[in-house]
C-alpha cells in the first residue's frame, strides 16, 4: 500500500487536473469504482493482519510496535472514510478544482501514515525493539 499511495499522491491525483471538466464526472466515477476493486481487498487484508498482530496469538511480536501499526492504520481508515471519500464524492458531483487541491493536500495524511506503517512492519519483521 505504501508504494501505491506514493504513486497516487505524486502521479495520479495531481493528473486529475488534466481531465477536462466535461469528462471529469464520468472519469471520477470510473476511477472510484476501479480503484475500489484493487484497493479494498488489500486494505481488508491489511486490517486483518494488523488486528492479528495485536492479539495474544502474536505473542512473539513487540506489542508496542504492533499497536503503533494499528494506530497508524486506524488513522488511515479514518482519513479515507471521513476525508478522502467525501472529497471524491464532491469531485464526482462538481469536478471542483478546489476539491482536487484539498484531495492532494489531505492525502498526505495517508501517504505519511502508510510510509510509517512500512517502517513499523520492517521493525516487526526484523524483530527488534
Amino acid at each position: 500500500m505504501t508504494g501505491l499511495i506514493w504513486f497516487v499522491q505524486v502521479v495520479h491525483y495531481p493528473l486529475f487536473q488534466k481531465v477536462g471538466v466535461d469528462a471529469f464526472k464520468d472519469y471520477e466515477h470510473a476511477h472510484q469504482r476501479r480503484t475500489t476493486l484493487v484497493v479494498a481487498p488489500v486494505m481488508l487484508i491489511e486490517a486483518a493482519t494488523a488486528t492479528l498482530l495485536v492479539t495474544p496469538l502474536a505473542a512473539t511480536t513487540s506489542p508496542w510496535w504492533s499497536w503503533l501499526g494499528m494506530a497508524l492504520l486506524t488513522l488511515i481508515w479514518l482519513s479515507t472514510f471521513f476525508v478522502q471519500v467525501p472529497l471524491h464524492a464532491a469531485l464526482e458531483a462538481t469536478g471542483s478544482r478546489e476539491a482536487m487541491v484539498r484531495l492532494v493536500r489531505s492525502n498526505w495524511i495517508r501517504t505519511v501514515a502508510w510510509t510509517l506503517r512500512s517502517c513499523v512492519a520492517g521493525v516487526l519483521i526484523l524483530g527488534t525493539d
